[in-house]
């Protein structure tokens, strides 16, 4: 290695530099300033071209070549070394991640550079002291679609969680998603839409009861999670079916004597035969197993108990006959338990062909929505922060309906009163479980829940604004920002004593962005609408050349014709 003057112009950049993102122009104006203020202090490394050329390709210090070329300097020192068989690949890779973090999309490319230049992964972790399943993540991730990995580098990263799913896609699909959700310019991308349409549901092989005859037999093979922490099993499938299918036989296989296989039931607990109590303490040996899947698929045991047959009390003796004989067995019920299943099906039938068929007025409607949210089916994470459940608190505004032989009976008043109940139980702007979405936005900005918003102009809500956003609210007042941050907030909050301030970003109005990507992800499309054919209007509900139905999607419309 020896010390040498070139001018910069003549340098060569190295095809093998680990850093391909641009600096920002802050970091390249700060370099530039420092050049001309006291030169290049450690001069750049560069070796001779290989491939029989009269010049030197850079190996560290692209730049300090750039900012020298920049600030018109004729020379500069170089350090001339001999290249690396790997054309200074890992070396620029160490060099970059020595001096700042490189881009972790630079970092995934830098890792397949150096595979293809024969590198081998235990080489590159032991080179970069990193162990080797990082080095496997890293290589999963260069794995991402181009695209996705160009919109990456400018900054707009997913968290860990999407990015583990989009990297585990096969790029055919991410191409797909992709294409729906490609962000414009100059805007982030929505990677959780991204995630979503790529996820797919996993089936661990640490859940499994299974082994590896029955695997190979359901043609089951596990992939290796990486970025699972090291010491668990994290290998999955996506084949849920088969994964399924495998644990059933197993379970068949080995079922105790006397057991069951039974499904997992509405509180994923087993559907037990009817009268069966669980026993939870030592079993008898009378007691009898019930194994099923769980929602993860996950074999499960339980042990249950059949109650004692009730021994014939003294009375029903005397029933038996002259000739001993025991007394006749208890009479079949009318119905069977398959036929009320049965029943139980048609109702469903008829009801659903009445609610798309039949004229129902729309006070009638009113009231049959508030009875539906008292159905023993429903579950709402309210956010009004009651104790008591949704459907406690809305079955008996669902009672005063209805009289006592199962009519409505309500006035306007009382049906409004329910109905605003309901709402005010379902619609939640909180930043929690109960979150509604963007559906109770706009459900306040057509209320006009605006005018109902508190004053904002406290202490508590100031201190959560920045700097800028404080002055910026000084800007629509008589008070000036001052030096200090607390001095500001303190003015602001003595002046909102006797005003009312609300912060832009509490408005309900939702933004339009946000707006027209729930619309577009919501639209209806001929082949998800197949049944919206069985909807229609009563003629007498119409009026001529009125279809009845107001914002109602076109798709609806022409089934319904």
């Amino acid at each position: 290695m020896h010390l040498m003057k070139i001018d910069p112009r003549a340098l060569k950049d190295n095809p093998d530099d680990a850093r391909r993102s641009k600096s920002s122009a802050q970091a390249d104006a700060l370099m530039l300033a420092t050049i001309k203020a006291v030169g290049i202090i450690q001069p750049p490394v560069v070796s001779p071209e290989t491939d029989g050329g009269n010049s030197f390709i850079i190996q560290a210090g692209h730049r300090r070549t750039r900012g020298a070329i920049a600030a018109g300097l004729d020379e500069i020192e170089v350090l001339v070394d001999d290249a690396a068989e790997d054309g200074g690949a890992m070396r620029s890779m160490v060099e970059n991640i020595a001096r700042e973090p490189l881009n972790p999309v630079d970092q995934w490319r830098a890792i397949e550079r150096l595979v293809a230049l024969a590198w081998s992964e235990e080489g590159i972790a032991a080179a970069l002291s990193l162990p080797v399943r990082q080095i496997k993540k890293l290589r999963l991730l260069a794995n991402v679609l181009p695209a996705m990995l160009d919109q990456m580098a400018r900054g707009d990263m997913p968290d860990e969680r999407q990015l583990r799913t989009i990297a585990s896609a096969s790029l055919e699909e991410q191409k797909q998603v992709w294409k729906a959700n490609k962000p414009k310019k100059n805007e982030t991308t929505s990677w959780w839409s991204v995630a979503n349409g790529l996820s797919k549901t996993r089936m661990y092989a640490r859940d499994a009861s299974f082994g590896d005859e029955l695997a190979q037999a359901y043609g089951i093979a596990w992939v290796e999670d990486l970025f699972a922490p090291a010491d668990e099993d994290s290998r999955y499938t996506t084949d849920v079916e088969a994964f399924l299918g495998a644990q059933q036989e197993w379970m068949t296989n080995n079922l105790p004597k006397g057991g069951i296989i039974t499904e997992a039931n509405g509180w994923n607990g087993p559907d037990l035969p009817k009268k069966a109590e669980r026993v939870y303490g030592k079993p008898k040996k009378s007691d009898h197993t019930a194994m099923y899947l769980d929602r993860d698929g996950k074999v499960q045991s339980v042990v249950y108990r059949m109650p004692e047959p009730k021994a014939v009390t003294g009375k029903k003796s005397s029933d038996k006959t002259e000739e001993g004989s025991a007394a006749l067995p208890a009479q079949r019920p009318d119905v069977t338990q398959k036929g009320q299943d049965m029943i139980g099906d048609f109702r469903t039938d008829a009801l659903h062909e009445a609610l798309g068929r039949a004229p129902i007025e729309d006070d009638t409607l009113m009231a049959l929505l508030v009875i539906a949210f008292a159905g023993n089916n429903v579950r709402v994470d309210t956010g009004t922060g009651n104790s008591i459940s949704f459907r406690n608190r809305i079955a008996p505004l669902a009672a005063t309906l209805v009289d006592e032989t199962g009519k409505f009976s309500f006035d306007m008043d009382g049906l409004r009163v329910a109905v605003r109940s309901i709402l005010i139980e379902v619609l939640s702007c909180r930043r929690n479980m109960s979150n509604s979405g963007i559906v109770s936005r706009i459900a306040g900005d057509v209320v006009g829940a605006d005018s109902f918003l508190p004053n904002m102009g406290t202490e508590d809500f100031l201190l959560c604004l920045s700097r800028q956003a404080l002055e910026a609210t000084c800007a629509d007042t008589s008070v000036l920002p001052r030096n200090k941050v607390r001095e500001t907030r303190a003015a602001l909050v003595e002046h909102f004593k006797e005003a009312s301030f609300v912060h832009a970003s509490a408005l309900f109005a939702p933004d339009a962005n946000e707006l027209a990507d729930w619309k577009a992800r919501n639209e209806i499309v001929e082949d998800q609408n197949e049944e919206a054919g069985d909807i229609e209007v009563p003629a007498d509900e119409t009026e001529a050349g009125d279809t009845g139905l107001t914002d109602v999607p076109e798709a609806f419309l022409e089934a319904a014709e």
